[in-house]
């Protein structure tokens, strides 16, 4: 019963770790290739990245940038997905770019082109639904929660191995009792 036992809690246990290895990867270990995600809050990129979306953005040179591509930059303290619809060139310096961007799903364009200076990248993927997951994981009290799941996930996966050998300690224990009584 206990090798059952053991057997499921293993299962369970690798099920989880797997899990949370992905999610790991997915929210910080991207980092490691120079990709950076971001969660989409608002509907302004619907249909084609859905509120609660990730992004996953790499930073790129703002002259290999074009319409169509999606970027994300700054405005203040505020983070932005949008749409490059047009190109602009300075007349007095071609090299001084800035971009009028669009949400998809806005019917008008930016009000201020986005300058190359605030561009933090271009979207190179996205994954839906996984934001949620991110803010769930990154928000207390739920913080605090996956923490706690993952303490007992650890625990129960150590928890047969120990009981297993105080098994064995206390039937060694039981057999060492019946040999001495045996002998009297």
């Amino acid at each position: 019963m206990l090798a059952k036992f053991k057997k499921v809690v293993n299962i369970i246990s690798l099920s989880f770790l797997g899990l949370a290895l992905l999610l790991a990867i997915l929210l910080v270990g991207v980092r490691i290739f120079g990709v950076t995600p971001y969660t989409v809050l608002s509907g302004s990129m619907e249909p084609n990245y859905p509120v609660g979306s990730i992004v996953y953005v790499q930073k790129v040179n703002p002259a290999d940038l074009k319409e169509r591509d999606v970027i994300t930059y700054t405005i203040g303290k505020t983070v932005v997905t949008h749409r490059i619809i047009e190109v602009i060139e300075d007349e007095n310096n071609p090299t001084n770019l800035s971009f009028r961007t669009k949400g998809d799903n806005n019917d008008d364009a930016d009000g201020d082109p986005v300058l190359a200076r605030n561009i933090i990248g271009k979207v190179v993927f996205s994954l839906p639904l996984l934001g949620y997951m991110a803010f769930v994981i990154q928000t207390p009290p739920f913080s605090y929660m996956v923490i706690l799941v993952c303490v007992m996930i650890l625990l129960l996966a150590f928890m047969p191995d120990v009981l297993e050998k105080l098994l064995a300690e206390e039937q060694a224990k039981t057999e060492q009792t019946d040999e001495t009584q045996k002998k009297e």
